[in-house]
């Protein structure tokens, strides 16, 4: 389901204040509480509330990030911060679950995938940002923000192990929905 989205494409422009890596983390962060908030919507909309319920608990998680970073850099809940071309080399921030990953019959096990591939991409940017940057203040921080992502991949990982892989046929509807022109 998953593919990889972050790597490749050459080196990532490295952040020169700590206002831009923060920046960077708080448009990552708000991204991931948006799409985990908005796959969870889709999955309620099937009655997929095991699968709604981890993508909102997911979503919590990530806002606790955001309210973390607005109170260590002193900023308002709505300051805006524009994206910086060429950070993630994606259009989408590496923290972020791509929409077409989903199904309307996934299994508990399979948002847990996505939500891992996830966390690991932001972890391997926050790796990245922290191993290319020259002010120690800001590697101190981007080395933070991984130790942070690397505590959710643990976390998602222990779910994992808690929940049971659905069986190949997980995605065979004896009714699937109707489109009607």
């Amino acid at each position: 389901m998953t593919r990889a989205r972050f790597g490749g494409g050459g080196a990532r422009p490295a952040p020169r204040s700590l206002n831009e890596l923060m920046g960077q983390a708080l448009t990552m962060e708000r991204e991931a509480v948006a799409r985990y908030t908005e796959l969870a919507d889709m999955m309620e909309t099937h009655n997929n509330l095991d699968v709604a319920a981890l993508f909102r608990k997911m979503a919590g998680y990530e806002q606790l990030h955001v309210e973390q970073i607005l109170a260590d850099m002193g900023w308002a809940a709505d300051v805006v911060v524009p994206r910086q071309s060429g950070v993630w080399g994606t259009p989408e921030s590496p923290e972020v679950v791509p929409i077409e990953d989903m199904h309307y019959l996934m299994h508990p096990w399979h948002a847990l995938q996505a939500a891992l591939s996830a966390e690991q991409r932001a972890e391997a940017f926050f790796a990245e940002m922290a191993g290319t940057a020259a002010d120690e203040a800001v590697r101190q921080a981007a080395e933070e923000m991984r130790r942070e992502e690397a505590e959710h991949v643990a976390l998602v990982l222990e779910w994992l192990a808690k929940v049971p892989q659905p069986d190949s046929d997980w995605s065979v509807d004896p009714d699937p929905p109707r489109h009607m022109d």
